[in-house]
C-alpha cells in the first residue's frame, strides 16, 4: 500500500514539473481531428501550449509541458496567447498600445472563457482577458468548424478609460507552434504572373509577409502560406499548417523563431500608417485568420479550405454557378448597340448562360473610349447606348441568355465629372502631385459620402433593370499618397477604406443575396476571404495563357476551391482551343473569344465541351481536389477531383515541357477513390477529326487498381491536354 501511495505522490509531482500546475485551465478549441489548447497558469497568464493533431482524450491535455523545448523563457510568455507589448515581453507583440495616461506597457490577465454551439457543427470559444491596472479589455474568439478542421479566429479590443487609447497593434492572431524545422511556402508576384510559390526554411528570428498596397493587396504578395513542419511537406504525407487572412487591405504576417527555437506566427491587420485611435467604450473588432492543421500534406489542408469555404464563406458555394461570354476581347472599347446585340446571338449559339458587358460603356461628358477618362460618371454612354442597358438586358433575353455588366465604383478618372463635382472625396495628398495607378485614383471610402455614393451606382442600375444577371466589380488602382480630406483621424485610411467596402457589399447583399458578383482587381489583386464573404467567384488573372493557368489555377487551389475560380477561354498564348478549354474547365468557365471568327471544328469542338462541362461541372465544383503531378516540378500537370460519393471523378492532364519525348510515360496513381468500387474510364473533349487510344479500349477498373498501380491518361506532343471522365460501374 506504501508503495503504490509513493508511486502516485511520484506521478502527481511529474505532472506538476512538466504539465499543469496545480489551478492551472486548460482550454481546448477542436475541431474533429485538430487543437488548440490554451493553458492558463495560476498567476491568470494564457498560453498556447498544443496546436496539432486533436488528442483521444482530452484529460490528457493537461499532461502537456508547457514548453516543447528545454531551455529558460525569461519571460514565461513566449507563448502568450496574444502577447502584449511594453512589459516583460522581449519578443514581437500582437498588441501595442498607448494608454489614455500615456503608459506604453500592456498586460493581459485571464478573466473567463466561454463556449457555445452557433451553428451545425460550429462551436464558438470566446476567452476573455483584461489588464490588471487599466479598464483595458481583450476578447479573443475561436470559431472551430468541426467537421472542415478549420479554425477561424479573431479579436476585438474595448477599454473605458477616461480618454482615447492609441492602438499601434492589434493582431487577429498570435500562435505558437514548436517543431524541430519549419519550411514556409509564400506566393507573390505582379500583374498577370500571379500566385509564384516559394519555399524557404525559417531561421531564427523574423520572417515578414505584409503588404502597403490599401486596395488591390495581393497585387505582390498574397496573405495566404503553406507552413510544413519538421520536414517539407507532400500533397499527401507531412504536417502542414494552412493560413490565410480574411481582409481585403493592408496585413502583415509574421513569423518569428524564437530563442527556444519554436515558432511564434502573427498576422493580422499591417500597423503600417494605421495607428488607430479607440475612443471609451468602442470595441476595435480585428478581421479574421483563418488556418487548418493536416497532418496528411498539403493535398488535406487544401481539401479542408475548400469544403469550408463551399459551405461556410462564399455565397451559394454549393449552388450554381453561370458560363459567360465577355466583349473584352471582341470589341474593346470600340462597340455599340449593333455590334452588341449580335455577339448575343453568338454566345447563344455557343451555349453559354449569361453575356458580360465589360469596361466602355458609360459617361457622357468624357466618354470611356479608353482607360483614360469617364470613371465615376456611372450613366450610359448615350452614343454607345442610346436606348441605354434596359434596352440590351432585354434583347440578351430575348436571345436566350441574360446580361452582365463591369463595374469599377471604387475608383473615378482626374477626367471625370465625378472628379469636377467632389475633389474631397478622392484619396490624395493636398500639397503632393496626384500620382495615377492605371491612370485612375481611388475614392475615399472611409466617408460615408462616398460609401452612400458606391451602393447608389450599383443599386440603382439593378433597380433599373431587376433582371440583370451578373456583376464584374473591377478595382484597379492602389493607394497613392494616402490621405483623406474628410476623415477626422488620417491614419484610420487604411482600415476604415476596407470597413467602408464591407459596409457597401454588406447593404448590397442584404438586398441582392442571390446576385452573381465576381471579384476582379486587375486579375488577382484582391483575392482573400474577407472580400469572398460577398463574391461568388474571383478572376485569378489577367493572364489567360493555358500553359501560365495550369501554373496560376494550381497554386490558387491550395486555399480557394473551384466553384469561385473564373477560368476563360482566350486568344492568349499559342496553345489550341482545346487546350485552353480544357484548362479553364477546372473552375467557374467563361469566354472571351470573337466566337465569328471560330472555323467549324473550334465551334463544333467548343459547342460539345460546354454540353460536356454542364454535365460534370458538379464534381469539379464542388469534389475533392487531388494535385497528383505538379507542374512546378514535372513536364506534365495532373489534377483530380472526386465527388462526395467517390461515384464520379474528372482528372485533367497536360503536357507543360516541351523537351523530346516527354509525356506521362507510367502510369499515374490517383487518389481518393473508393478502392472497393470499380471504375470505367472515358476520355472527353476529344477535337473532331482525332481518336482517343483510352475510349478503344473499354477496360473497368477498381479502386485499389487505380491507386495502387494507375493508368496512364497517354499525355504526350501529339496528346498535350487529356480530360478523362471516371465513372462507378461494372
Amino acid at each position: 500500500m506504501k508503495f503504490f501511495l509513493l508511486l502516485l505522490i511520484s506521478i502527481s509531482l511529474n505532472v506538476i514539473a512538466n504539465g499543469a500546475a496545480p489551478g492551472d485551465t486548460q482550454i481546448a478549441i477542436e475541431t474533429q481531428h485538430t487543437a488548440l489548447v490554451i493553458r492558463v497558469s495560476k498567476d491568470g497568464d494564457p498560453t498556447i501550449i498544443h496546436l496539432g493533431k486533436r488528442l483521444q482524450n482530452g484529460a490528457d491535455y493537461a499532461l502537456l509541458p508547457d514548453n516543447e523545448k528545454h531551455g529558460e523563457d525569461y519571460t514565461k510568455i513566449y507563448n502568450s496567447v496574444y502577447t502584449p507589448a511594453g512589459g516583460r515581453n522581449l519578443l514581437e507583440p500582437a498588441l501595442q498600445v498607448s494608454h489614455a495616461d500615456g503608459n506604453p506597457s500592456s498586460d493581459l490577465k485571464y478573466v473567463r472563457h466561454e463556449t457555445q454551439n452557433v451553428a451545425d457543427g460550429v462551436v464558438l470559444t470566446t476567452v476573455f482577458l483584461k489588464d490588471p491596472q487599466y479598464p483595458f479589455e481583450v476578447k479573443l474568439y475561436y470559431k472551430a468548424y468541426q467537421k472542415e478542421d478549420v479554425i477561424e479566429q479573431w479579436s476585438s479590443i474595448r477599454h473605458t478609460e477616461k480618454k482615447t487609447v492609441r492602438l499601434q497593434k492589434y493582431a487577429s492572431a498570435n500562435l505558437y507552434i514548436p517543431a524541430q524545422h519549419y519550411y514556409l511556402t509564400h506566393f507573390h508576384g505582379d500583374w498577370a504572373r500571379e500566385m509564384n510559390p516559394e519555399e524557404i526554411p525559417l531561421t531564427a528570428g523574423l520572417k515578414v509577409l505584409d503588404t502597403k498596397l490599401g486596395t488591390r493587396a495581393d497585387l505582390f504578395q498574397p496573405p495566404s502560406f503553406l507552413l510544413s513542419l519538421n520536414k517539407p511537406a507532400e500533397e499527401e504525407t507531412g504536417e502542414v499548417i494552412a493560413g490565410t487572412l480574411a481582409w481585403s487591405g493592408n496585413y502583415q504576417i509574421q513569423f518569428e523563431v524564437d530563442p527556444l527555437r519554436n515558432l511564434r506566427l502573427i498576422a493580422g491587420i499591417n500597423p503600417y500608417a494605421s495607428e488607430y485611435m479607440l475612443a471609451p467604450d468602442k470595441e476595435f473588432v480585428t478581421p479574421a485568420f483563418l488556418f487548418t492543421y493536416s497532418n496528411a500534406g498539403k493535398g488535406q489542408a487544401s481539401r479542408n479550405l475548400h469544403r469550408w469555404a463551399r459551405k461556410h464563406r462564399i455565397p451559394q458555394g454549393e449552388g450554381n454557378r453561370l458560363t459567360l461570354l465577355n466583349n473584352w476581347e471582341a470589341t474593346y472599347f470600340d462597340f455599340n448597340e449593333e455590334k452588341l446585340t449580335a455577339l448575343f446571338k453568338d454566345g447563344k449559339k455557343l451555349g453559354v448562360d449569361l453575356f458580360l458587358l465589360d469596361d466602355g460603356w458609360f459617361a457622357n461628358k468624357y466618354p470611356r473610349n479608353d482607360d483614360h477618362t469617364g470613371l465615376g460618371d456611372w450613366q450610359e454612354n448615350k452614343q454607345k447606348l442610346p436606348h441605354g442597358l434596359g434596352y440590351l438586358v432585354k434583347e440578351a433575353e430575348s436571345a436566350g441568355i441574360k446580361f452582365g455588366i463591369w463595374l469599377e465604383p471604387e475608383m473615378v478618372s482626374p477626367k471625370s465629372e465625378l472628379y469636377e463635382k467632389h475633389p474631397d472625396w478622392v484619396i490624395k495628398l493636398p500639397n503632393r502631385s496626384e500620382y495615377y495607378f492605371r491612370n485612375q485614383l481611388v475614392l475615399d471610402l472611409s466617408n460615408p459620402k462616398v460609401q452612400d455614393f458606391v451602393y447608389g451606382v450599383v443599386d440603382g442600375i439593378l433597380t433599373k433593370n431587376p433582371t440583370l444577371g451578373y456583376i464584374k466589380w473591377d478595382c484597379n488602382a492602389v493607394i497613392y499618397n494616402a490621405f483623406s480630406a474628410t476623415n477626422p483621424n488620417p491614419s484610420h485610411l487604411f482600415i476604415e477604406y476596407v470597413q467602408g467596402l464591407y459596409k457597401v457589399m454588406e447593404k448590397l447583399r442584404a438586398k441582392y443575396p442571390t446576385l452573381p458578383l465576381m471579384l476582379c482587381s486587375g486579375g488577382g489583386g484582391r483575392v482573400d476571404y474577407g472580400a469572398l464573404k460577398y463574391f461568388t467567384e474571383f478572376w485569378p488573372s489577367d493572364n489567360t495563357d493555358g500553359l501560365e493557368r495550369i501554373f496560376i489555377q494550381w497554386n490558387y487551389s491550395y486555399f480557394f476551391p473551384a466553384i469561385a475560380t473564373c477560368n476563360h477561354i482566350t486568344d492568349w498564348g499559342k496553345q489550341s482551343i482545346k487546350f485552353r478549354t480544357d484548362v479553364a474547365m477546372m473552375g467557374k468557365m467563361g469566354y472571351d473569344i470573337v466566337v465569328s471568327k471560330l472555323d467549324e471544328k473550334e465551334l463544333a469542338f467548343s459547342q460539345q465541351a460546354l454540353q460536356t462541362y454542364n454535365r460534370v461541372k458538379d464534381v469539379i465544383w464542388k469534389g475533392d481536389l487531388f494535385r497528383l503531378v505538379s507542374p512546378q516540378t514535372n513536364d506534365i500537370a495532373s489534377v483530380l477531383y472526386v465527388s462526395e460519393k467517390q461515384d464520379k471523378a474528372m482528372w485533367f492532364s497536360y503536357l507543360v515541357g516541351n523537351r523530346y519525348r516527354e509525356g506521362s510515360q507510367a502510369p499515374i496513381k490517383l487518389r481518393g477513390l473508393n478502392p472497393e468500387k470499380n471504375y470505367k474510364i472515358l476520355e472527353v473533349n476529344v477535337y473532331p477529326g482525332s481518336n482517343s487510344p483510352i475510349n478503344r479500349n473499354q477496360m473497368v477498373y477498381s479502386g485499389d487498381y487505380l491507386m495502387t498501380v494507375g493508368f496512364n491518361p497517354s499525355v504526350d506532343a501529339r496528346r498535350q491536354s487529356v480530360v478523362l471522365e471516371i465513372t462507378e460501374g461494372n
